[in-house]
Formats: C-alpha cells, structure tokens, sequence
C-alpha cells in the first residue's frame, strides 16, 4: 500500500512538472511572439514620426518670431510645417508652453473640440509614446520642442492614428491567448500520457523487485527450514552415531551447498546489475574449445542413454571470456541433460553467421511453451517449478547466462527445435 502511494505521488508530481514546464515553455514562446508583432506593427509607425521629427527640428533655424503675435506666427508655423510634412496620416499640433492648441483654425471649427481632447505633457519630449481619445481612437505620438533661444517655450505634437495597427495587434493577442490555452490543455493531457508511459517500466520494476524479493525468500526460506528440522532431529539424539544419522547429515549439507550456490548466484547477478563484472578476453578457437568443454560430459549423457552430437563448423577465433562462457555452456548443457529423456539427442553446433559466431545448443527434449520462449531468461522463472526444483534448479542459471553473453556484447535467446525440443541460440562478436 505504502508503495501505491508512493508511486501515485510520483506519478502526480511528474504530471505537474512536465505541465509547469511545458506551459511556462508556451507562454514564454506566446509572450515572446506578441511582443515581436506588437513592435514590428507598430515600428514603420514610429519610424515615420521620428523622421518627421527630425525636419520638424531643422525647421526651428528657419522660422523667426520676432515679436509676440501669437496668430500671425502661429499661422506661419503652419504654413512652414505644412510645407514640410507631406505625410497625410501625421496630424501636426503646435503648442504653447501650458500646452494650449494655437493652431486650431488650422483644422476647422468642427475638429477643435476634438484636437482640445488630445493629451499632452512637455515632459514627454523626442520620444514616440501612445495616447488615446475618449477611450476609442489610439494614437502614436512624439513632442518637439521647436522654440529658439530666449523666446517662449512652443512645442509641436505630431500624431498618427493607430487604430488599424492596434486592431491588428488586438487580434493577434486574441489568437495567442486562445493558442496558449489550447497548448495547456494539449500539455496536460499529453503529461498525462508521458507520466503514464514514463510510469510503466519503474511499476514494472517495482514489480520484478517484489517477485525478486518474494522468489529469493521461498528459495532461502526452503533450504533453511531443510536445515533446521534435521539439525533439530540431531539434537533429540545426541548420542547417536554419525552413521546412524548420515542420511540427516547428507541433506543437511546438501542444502547448505544449494544455499552457497544459490548466494553466490545472487552476488553475480548485483554485480551485473551493478556493471562490475569485469571480462579478462583473449583469442580462442572456438571449435576447439567446445570440444574440450564437452569431454567430461560425453561419458555422463552416453550413461543417460542420451546421445551428444558436435557439429563444429565456425573455424575460426574469437574474443570471450573463457571462464565466463565456460560457464554459460555448462547452465545450457546442463539444462539440455535435464529436460530430454533416454534416446534423446542433444547437438551442439558453431557457425558464422554476418560476421558472428554462432554457438547452437539444440535438443530433441520436452520443449518449451511459447509463453516461457519470452520469459526463460527471466530471474526464477521456471516453467514447470515443481520439476526444477527437484533437480536442484533455482532459476536463476538462464538469466546468469544472459547476463555473462552481454556483458560480451552478444545476444542469447531461445526457441523451439521443431515440434519438440529447444534451441539456444548465441551470437558472440568475433
């Protein structure tokens, strides 16, 4: 239950993470964008009031206000920056230093109460600066400054209307935010599914380190209480004889052998898991090393009525691990020897196969099911438990041996030899 929980709050902080991240990503990109329009919009717009700007400067050398009649050098304002503004879209406002309109006969009776509503600020000087009027028609706007030394301030306002641009501009912000919400949503719902699929194999492992734990304790737990009931028996008889008790004595130590093996199997597997098994590889002709391999086992499966066929075509060397695949070839034989029955024949045989060797174990056994085909390399499988276990199997030989052909950079897998009998199948790098 404890580990439900801890994986269902892994599973939720995954799925918050990857929708903090993502959508942060979104908005900064959606932020990013709108920002960029925005000023590409209204750039060309700014760009012609600040060059207008600048003639309206060099303008001030050339008009002269030699006495205080404000209409009359208001009208030749006017005129001279008419003259020079040859843009219709800027609307050109002259001011005086309390920023009174002084030119409004310059746009007609009917637009002065308009222009009276344009704001403006002498602290807003050669700079492009937006403003709005009666909260419905928008403005680009920028203050010069046109008075000449010891005269009254007077000050130009040039204007652009935007609301085209800001109309585009609104839009766009409208399509970025529906994006962005749409993204989010997409981010949840695709977190989901990552953190589900990202959850899988570590629910997976959860569940091979359960069975693990599990397998390791039945194969512990059967042994050991082997021990404690015949230790037990020996010690209601002390006087007894060590002949009377050998058969006790006998399985109390062959159990102690299984259990050494059975340990020494599990610290060679954590190594592996580890990756600190270390290989010591030199040359070695492969045919002739299985042929030397099999010899102390010849006479045993002859006994068995068995029959051992070596079919040893590779020829040539390659780089392994002696002692390691020494030890694989004994866990493949051995399993051959204890699933086929008298005139079963077992075949060993080498080939190279796109510039592979290929070591084949084969069998005229019992078989395999196709469902243990995918499981066999598995840590305490077994296919039929009750049988292996009477042999002395713990399950964990096959998955030694997968783990040794790796640790070669090889593969190993297994099928079905026909309609019955198996196949073990190694691919070793030359």
């Amino acid at each position: 239950m404890n580990e439900q929980k801890l994986v269902g709050k892994q599973f939720f902080k995954h799925i918050l993470n990857n929708i903090l991240i993502l959508s942060g990503i979104l908005l900064f990109f959606g932020i990013t964008m709108f920002l960029l329009v925005q000023n590409i919009t209204y750039n060309s717009v700014d760009m012609e009031l600040y060059e207008t700007s600048e003639l309206v400067e060099k303008l001030k050398s050339k008009i002269e206000i030699k006495e205080k009649l404000p209409n009359l050098d208001v009208n030749i304002k006017s005129f001279e920056l008419s003259s020079i503004i040859d843009n219709p879209k800027i609307i050109f406002i002259i001011r005086d230093e309390d920023g009174n309109v002084l030119n409004s006969e310059y746009f007609g009776s009917s637009y002065e109460e308009y222009i009276s509503e344009v704001q403006f600020s002498e602290k807003k000087l050669d700079k492009v600066y937006q403003l709005t009027i009666d909260n419905e028609f928008y403005y680009r706007a920028i203050n010069i400054n046109i008075s000449e030394n010891g005269e009254d301030d007077l000050f130009v306002q040039l204007l652009i209307n935007v609301d085209t641009e800001r109309y585009l501009v609104s839009n766009y912000f409208d399509i970025i935010i529906h994006a962005v919400i749409l993204g989010i949503v997409i981010v949840i719902i695709a977190s989901v599914l990552m953190a589900r699929r990202t959850m899988i194999p570590i629910m997976n492992m959860l569940q091979k380190q359960n069975e693990f734990v599990s397998n390791v304790s039945h194969e512990l737990r059967t042994p050991l209480t082997i021990i404690q009931a015949k230790q037990e028996l020996l010690l209601q008889d002390p006087n007894a004889k060590i002949v009377d008790k050998i058969e006790d004595i006998s399985l109390t130590l062959n159990e102690t052998k299984r259990l050494g093996k059975l340990i020494k199997d599990l610290l060679m597997l954590s190594r592996a898991d580890n990756k600190q098994i270390k290989l010591q590889k030199e040359e070695v002709d492969i045919d002739e090393f299985i042929s030397n391999f099999v010899k102390p086992y010849q006479e045993l499966i002859e006994m068995e009525d068995k029959k051992l066929v070596l079919n040893l075509n590779y020829k040539k060397v390659a780089m392994i691990d002696t002692n390691k695949i020494y030890q694989v070839m004994v866990i493949l034989l051995d399993n051959a020897m204890k699933y086929t029955e008298k005139g079963d024949t077992i075949e060993i045989a080498t080939s190279q196969k796109d510039n592979k060797c290929i070591i084949e174990i084969k069998d005229t056994g019992i078989g395999i099911s196709d469902e243990s085909v995918n499981r066999v390399f598995e840590r305490f499988y077994r296919e039929d438990k009750a049988r292996n276990r009477e042999t002395g199997g713990t399950g964990l030989g096959l998955s030694i041996a997968d783990m040794i052909i790796s640790a070669h950079s090889g593969t190993i897998r297994a099928s079905h030899n026909g309609d019955d009998g198996t196949i073990f199948t190694i691919k070793l790098p030359r």
